[in-house]
């Protein structure tokens, strides 16, 4: 009989590129998701079944967990997402799963830390007291974040403009995670390990407006901004004042060059070299392409 794995956070990032990879093992994936109308890009997907997953209903919450071998605990970027975080490992406890894989950060164990760290580093720890067999994967920032967050401005002004100097962050393919995340949910031995993920190399967003510029032949530019500007950019963005300050949190220390440390992680678990930034824009290049 086939193992059932629990993706919670299906439609996010991550979880959307991990039910991908997942789809074609020999599993049945059960993708865990906010909106069933988001989760239409699934229905597609040989043995993947989509669940409707609300972290405050208890009846959603055992219907997710029912009949599930193993999860791939993701939760989302919100100020409440220590609490989900453990509300979901108590359902994975009450379920009598088989393992649970976290999706960290890189630096969440790093003291005092960020706040971003500290969230995901008490989500960890709640984790190991809970006994339940774990992995835990702590990626660096995602290459993906460029077409989610500053496609429009790559488009429209052939710029990037972020507030990082020139300080070098590992940056990781999403597919990578997922793929990561494909071999250590469906294969022994990788239970009560800390696996640190990052691309194969420490760049500058010069490079990544670099490799982009490669990918669609227009001339990208990086513009390095004063904080404060991306702090008025995202609250012009209507974005809450925890999530601006987690952020500046966030880029104040990779522009410091604490974001670069590489590891060869993601090659040794996939036996497949961890892509590259031109990878990613040659593959994604559509996304910043004008309209």
């Amino acid at each position: 009989m086939k193992e059932t794995i629990l993706i919670t956070g299906a439609t996010g990032t991550v979880g959307s590129e991990t039910v991908k990879a997942l789809a074609g093992s020999d599993v049945k994936v059960r993708a865990g998701v906010h909106s069933l109308i988001k989760g239409d890009r699934f229905r597609e997907l040989p043995n993947v079944e989509m669940v409707h997953l609300d972290f405050y209903n208890e009846d959603s919450l055992k219907a997710a967990f029912t009949g599930v071998s193993r999860v791939f605990l993701i939760t989302p970027f919100t100020e409440d997402q220590v609490a989900i975080g453990k509300i979901l490992i108590d359902h994975a406890r009450a379920a009598g799963v088989k393992q649970v894989v976290r999706l960290s950060a890189s630096g969440a164990d790093a003291e005092p830390g960020i706040q971003l760290g500290r969230w995901h580093r008490e989500i960890e720890k709640y984790l190991e007291a809970s006994g339940l067999p774990s992995t835990i994967l702590r990626p660096t920032s995602f290459m993906q974040n460029f077409s989610l967050y500053n496609a429009t401005t790559i488009r429209d002004e052939d710029k990037i403009y972020m507030p990082l100097g020139q300080g070098k962050v590992a940056y990781i393919d999403v597919r990578d995670i997922a793929e990561v995340a494909r071999v250590v949910l469906t294969q022994p031995n990788y239970e009560n390990q800390i696996y640190e993920l990052t691309g194969p190399e420490a760049i500058t967003v010069n490079d990544v407006a670099h490799a982009i510029t490669q990918a669609t032949n227009r001339l990208i530019v990086y513009v390095d901004v004063p904080e404060e500007v991306a702090a008025n950019s995202m609250t012009q963005l209507h974005s809450p004042a925890w999530m601006v300050a987690a952020m500046l949190e966030l880029y104040s220390i990779s522009k410091a060059g604490y974001a670069g440390n590489v590891t060869s992680t993601v090659g040794e678990i996939t036996g497949q070299q961890a892509r590259s930034i031109y990878d990613f824009a040659d593959d994604c290049g559509a996304a910043f392409q004008p309209h």
